[in-house]
């Protein structure tokens, strides 16, 4: 089925002038491998081969009417009609997810697309993802500088915090969308790249100072392609602006900050406990020796699969590099099990496909020597440094 089939009819004719004029803009959506965002069969070898039971997949294709992925960025100054087919779009590719989720029941979850530009239709769209069981939650798009958004601490979003709790839905917030818009030149190629994951890490404390955690306290957020190293220093700085916001007399902090932090019952790092995770992506080792200062709990490794920086095809060389020396529980937890709770996947229907196919705690448990990094690995951060 292709996006047309989830189209209402009347779109039929502007997406067949749509799709006639459309230019695919990433390598990764062209070629041989292309196939690996939407061919079932593939993708589930592909992932079999590499040692992966079950996945959460996140948007990877580009919804009809839209001239980029939404997963990268918040195009400013579309029309009122331009967002009305934009939405269509957005729903036509979440009905098609859901389809392609069903194609292997309880090994893929996928993750739901919304716009911000209309909070209403964003949470009719979240009642909808809880009706059609697409437990792994909503993708919460940026809310950069130039488009036109509210900020995220706005008070305007509070409708969609609530029916995101009350349908007990985690809101994903994936690094590229927050970035303000910026040209196609090579200096700014670079900008993006140094800064894409700062303008992302901003909802976190965005979501803390606002009190959306302390309003929606069952509301769970998850950080993901945002890197894990940066957390524990992050919420130690938090804290510091906290405690001084609301103890230090005649500081400006307290002065600008009381305000606020008055309305807060807990620190930040204690909402982090409560209600954040992070999807680890290709963690590398000095991430995973940082574990008990993120919280073993809280981190969600992943391979990035079919991305061009993505551990795939050599997952368990990475996961060999690092996680080889630590407790094959802790291990569990956040190669499966943190996931598996958070996103309601099924451990126990999954333990014989996993058995089948994944690595053993034996075989992680072996450290990865130099001679043994696969040609080819260091496209992957998780290689950095050690590979070329």
């Amino acid at each position: 089925m292709s996006y047309r089939d989830y189209l209402p009819s009347k779109l039929h004719p502007q997406f067949d002038d749509w799709a006639a004029t459309y230019r695919i803009p990433f390598d990764d959506l062209m070629g041989e491998d292309a196939n690996q965002n939407w061919d079932s069969g593939r993708r589930l070898a592909d992932l079999e081969a590499d040692g992966i039971a079950a996945e959460v997949i996140f948007p990877n294709t580009i919804p009809p009417f839209y001239p980029e992925p939404s997963l990268k960025v918040q195009t400013p100054g579309a029309s009122e009609g331009d967002l009305r087919l934009r939405w269509a779009g957005l729903r036509a590719h979440n009905r098609w997810l859901a389809d392609f989720c069903a194609l292997v029941p309880g090994r893929r979850l996928g993750i739901v697309q919304i716009m911000l530009h209309d909070v209403a239709e964003a949470v009719a769209e979240v009642e909808w993802a809880a009706e059609a069981g697409m437990t792994a939650g909503v993708l919460l798009p940026g809310a950069p500088p130039g488009s036109g958004l509210e900020p995220l601490y706005s008070r305007a979003y509070d409708p969609l915090w609530r029916a995101c709790e009350v349908a007990g839905l985690p809101v994903n917030h994936h690094s590229g969308s927050a970035v303000p818009p910026l040209g196609d030149q090579d200096i700014e190629k670079v900008m993006f790249m140094l800064e894409v994951t700062w303008w992302a890490h901003r909802s976190l404390w965005h979501l803390i100072f606002a009190g959306v955690l302390e309003r929606h306290p069952e509301l769970q957020f998850v950080l993901t392609e945002q890197g894990t190293a940066w957390i524990p220093e992050t919420l130690g700085t938090l804290d510091f602006f906290y405690t001084r916001m609301g103890t230090a007399t005649g500081s400006q902090e307290r002065e600008w900050g009381e305000a606020v932090v008055s309305g807060l019952s807990m620190r930040p790092s204690e909402y982090w406990a409560r209600q954040c995770h992070v999807g680890s992506s290709f963690m590398r080792p000095a991430e995973a020796a940082m574990r008990d200062s993120v919280g073993v709990d809280k981190i969600m490794w992943g391979s990035d699969y079919p991305h061009r920086e993505s551990s795939y095809p050599f997952s368990t060389e990475a996961l060999r590099l690092s996680f080889a020396d630590i407790d094959p529980g802790e291990v569990q937890q956040m190669l499966g099990g943190n996931a598996a709770r958070l996103f309601g996947f099924d451990i126990d229907s999954l333990a014989d496909v996993a058995a089948r196919v994944g690595p053993t705690h034996e075989e992680i448990a072996q450290p990865l020597k130099a001679e043994e990094i696969p040609p080819g690995a260091g496209k992957c951060p998780a290689f950095a440094g050690i590979a070329t």
